[in-house]
């Protein structure tokens, strides 16, 4: 027995592993042809958001987004929940689990005469209380960062202040083999801050880079960015929907902290952090909820004492009493849950290998997709994969591919770039199209196999055979809106 055991590789030296979970329950999808999806697309404007969700016979990729499969522990703690309009048990707990997760000092006792916590029922209702409250301060304000996200960053120019993203250089260099094309560029968030300094109330970093294709952020660069900041005296607040992912890549790829927990890479990167935003749909594991955390006797705090009341009356008259901020009782002991699951090294292992796995599944196959990949989804490079072809920045290839991959195969991405986040001039007639043009298909956590992932592979290699046949596409509705990617309608160019 000794000398086979000793012979035997074991499990952990396997090409191919277990899962660290097993399926509890399964649900079966509808029947739905080619057919009945081409006229369905045609119905709703080439708009893959309004396409029935009960008609995609393949993977839903269009967000991680609350889509999350939940665990068994987080179904029975819905048991649990105190639906009491003040102070449920649940609030409690959630402090706990806030604090020992990101490190003490954002969540103060609840009776503090100066709170720091704000629940909000998902992330882009505390992003609008934040902005909302530092638009009233004043107009011609300016907030940079490595890269905001649509909804942030519309949430930000609604209140009439200027969302600046500083990708990295890496980002933009397709030869680059930098793990961390996530970070801001320091040099010019140095310049800017010499600038504008006045302009500025707070500097952002997003963990990790969502309109960046997913890529991390360092915590070097987060500590850097902290620094140049508070040199300038301004707070730096992150914007970590996928913090637990970021401390992975922190943990696999930067020096000196392949020895370190999750945990302990996580509480590390707040450190640099005067506050947060955060969907706890992402790396909360849940289906609902977000919030804004401010560091307690931190630089914001200081520089703006007046806001946590400012966000309080803000909080009472959108979401309810602030010990529930627009969560159900029940959604928050899910988040008490999630929170703990989040940071266990094998759940993360599983959760980002997979997605690696996915990326190099399309690199194999000759798709052009952006490298290294990142935690939460995989991003085609809708420039590249239209090379050598007749399609136009205007003809928005990317809405054409994935209103053709859901038709042809029942799979759903989501277009994230010279439309979602271009913008069109009406008075000029001229279309500005931003540094980003991808295709992101955004893989639900604990939610697919990878016989899923390898179908998809499949699908879309056999339309980016036949790129050339793609037809182009027309804007008939929604071109001039905000955030017109939700709202517009396409139809194909003949």
């Amino acid at each position: 027995m000794d000398n086979l055991m000793q012979a035997l590789k074991g499990e952990a030296n396997l090409a191919v592993k277990p899962r660290p979970y097993f399926n509890h329950s399964v649900s079966f999808k509808g029947v739905h042809d080619r057919k009945a999806r081409t006229e369905m697309m045609e119905k709703v404007g080439l708009n893959v958001f309004f396409f029935p969700a009960d008609m995609i016979t393949g993977c839903d990729f269009l967000s991680d987004s609350g889509t999350t499969t939940m665990t068994d522990e987080q179904w029975a703690a819905l048991h649990m929940g105190d639906e009491s309009y003040g102070s449920n048990k649940g609030y409690f707990m959630l402090r706990d689990a806030v604090n020992d997760t990101f490190g003490q000092g954002f969540w103060n006792e609840p009776t503090a005469n100066r709170p720091n916590a704000f629940l909000f029922h998902q992330g882009r209702a505390a992003e609008d209380a934040l902005f909302s409250v530092l638009g009233a301060l004043g107009e011609g304000q300016i907030i940079p960062s490595n890269g905001h996200f649509d909804t942030t960053e519309a949430n930000i120019e609604a209140n009439k202040i200027e969302a600046v993203n500083l990708f990295s250089s890496e980002l933009k260099d397709p030869n680059s083999t930098s793990k961390f094309k996530g970070n801001i560029d320091t040099n010019r968030l140095k310049t800017l801050l010499a600038e504008s300094a006045d302009k500025i109330p707070v500097v952002y970093i997003t963990i990790t880079n969502n309109t960046g294709g997913g890529q991390p952020v360092s915590m070097a660069n987060i500590k850097e960015a902290s620094e140049i900041a508070n040199a300038a005296g301004k707070p730096l607040f992150l914007d970590s929907c996928r913090f637990a992912e970021n401390a992975w890549f922190i943990q696999k790829n930067e020096e000196g902290y392949a020895q370190k927990s999750i945990k302990e890479i996580v509480r590390e990167m707040f450190s640099y952090a005067d506050g947060f935003t955060i969907s706890f749909k992402k790396d909360g594991l849940s289906n609902m909820g977000g919030g804004l955390f401010l560091r307690d006797g931190g630089k914001f705090m200081q520089s703006y004492p007046q806001i946590p009341d400012m966000l309080t009356n803000l909080q009472i008259l959108q979401e309810g009493h602030p010990t529930y901020g627009g969560m159900s009782g029940r959604d928050i002991m899910t988040l008490v849950v999630g929170l703990k699951t989040i940071t266990r090294q094998e759940y993360l292992d599983a959760r980002v290998q997979q997605v690696i796995d996915f990326g190099q599944a399309m690199v194999d196959a000759g798709i052009p997709v952006l490298t290294p990949f990142g935690g939460h989804a995989v991003y085609l490079d809708v420039n590249r994969f239209f090379e050598g072809t007749n399609m136009q920045p205007g003809d928005f290839g990317g809405i054409s591919f994935t209103a053709i991959l859901l038709a042809a195969y029942g799979h759903r991405a989501c277009e994230l770039g010279y439309f979602a986040f271009g913008s069109y001039n009406g008075e000029t007639n001229e279309e500005k199209f931003p540094e980003v043009n991808f295709v992101r298909f955004a893989v639900p956590r604990l939610r697919y196999e990878k016989t899923d992932l390898d179908s998809v592979v499949e699908a879309v290699k056999e339309i980016y055979e036949n790129r050339d046949k793609i037809p182009p596409t027309d804007v008939i509705y929604g071109k001039e809106l905000p955030l017109r990617h939700f709202k517009a309608r396409f139809e194909f160019k003949n």
